[in-house]
């Protein structure tokens, strides 16, 4: 599976004990490296102005690019280098995508900072420039029309939303705990004008794991992924609905985090295997890690053997969401 990443993303430091910190890269790196993993890294070169002008403003892009040492949120710093480093991050996962599209073969793009809290004039949540928002359209200016993305990450990826709201050609799928940051996300909120339809919110309450995610990938990801028919399936690849994960209240597994993983992969059958795993959160290192390797391993055809394995929900506890969504989206597809 080529990982795509560069050593500057080790460089970003928004702050002491921030929960975003390199320990996160450097974890996977090394879980990689433990298991013979690590071995088709790409380097991308450095991150274009005309990339990021994809997605956002110019003024906003001036605002990080020249701002200096400034809080843009309570909790997303911009430092003197942020802008050189996030650049590189919407590079390093357009070039992940391109690579995925023109080899017909999953990829992963193992950057910081992450970016799909970052709208086209906003940045919050840890994040600057929407990298996966910016490869979507990069490769819809490369001709794939339809782009599938699927948001794993705890968090409601509100940037990725907003930028992608009135585009009929972009599915936006997010399945995420509510009631917490940023408090976007309803299931009743479906997108706007030409896109009504193609955005589709799954937000459980706390305590909802493995088998809440196993029923809502069959009864709404995969049919409506299906009916949809992309060209392309780009991930927002975030490990913090993990029972470790200190920032959340889900209770998904190890195995309950490969397991999405695979099945998403089984569907990019539907584009000619054309998948891009984009990292978002994720901050228990541990579980990041294992998740990562046992994904990339079972790509490679290596098993990596996963620690974190307890199933906390075994019971469908979001059954009641999952109802709800396919109430509301029933409009649109046939569930």
């Amino acid at each position: 599976m080529a990982i795509f990443f560069n050593d500057e993303f080790l460089s970003h430091v928004q702050d002491s004990f921030h929960p975003e910190s390199p320990e996160r890269l450097t974890g996977i790196r090394d879980k990689l490296k433990m298991h013979g993993l690590w071995k088709d890294v790409r380097p991308s070169k450095t991150g274009r102005l005309e990339t990021i002008k994809l997605v956002h403003d110019p003024d906003y892009i001036d605002r990080i690019r020249t701002g200096g040492d400034f809080w843009i949120t309570m909790d997303t710093r911009v430092h003197h280098e942020t802008y050189e480093i996030a650049a590189l991050a919407a590079e390093c996962a357009l070039d992940a995508a391109k690579y995925s599209k023109d080899e017909g073969k999953p990829s992963f793009a193992l950057t910081r900072p992450p970016g799909h809290h970052a709208g086209p004039d906003f940045g919050m949540g840890f994040c600057y420039f929407n990298n996966i928002a910016i490869a979507a359209r990069s490769l819809q200016r490369q001709g794939d029309r339809k782009m599938a993305i699927i948001d794993l990450d705890v968090h409601h990826g509100n940037g990725t939303h907003q930028v992608f709201a009135h585009d009929p050609n972009v599915l936006y799928i997010s399945t995420h705990q509510s009631g917490i940051f940023p408090g976007t996300g309803p299931v009743e909120y479906v997108g706007k004008g030409e896109g009504e339809g193609f955005t589709i919110n799954l937000p459980f309450q706390a305590g909802c794991g493995d088998s809440t995610f196993d029923v809502a990938f069959m009864e709404v990801i995969r049919p409506v992924v299906s009916q949809f028919k992309p060209d392309a399936i780009l991930v927002s690849w975030g490990m913090d609905t993990h029972y470790r994960d200190p920032l959340a209240n889900l209770t998904l597994s190890s195995e309950g985090h490969v397991r999405q993983a695979e099945e998403l992969i089984k569907l990019a059958k539907l584009c000619g295997n054309r998948i891009t795993f984009m990292l978002e959160g994720g901050y228990d290192v541990p579980a990041l890690s294992e998740v990562v390797a046992a994904v990339v391993g079972r790509v490679e055809g290596t098993e990596v053997p996963l620690e974190f394995t307890d199933i906390i929900d075994n019971s469908c506890a979001g059954r009641g969401t999952i109802l709800r969504c396919k109430q509301v989206v029933s409009k649109y597809w046939k569930l």
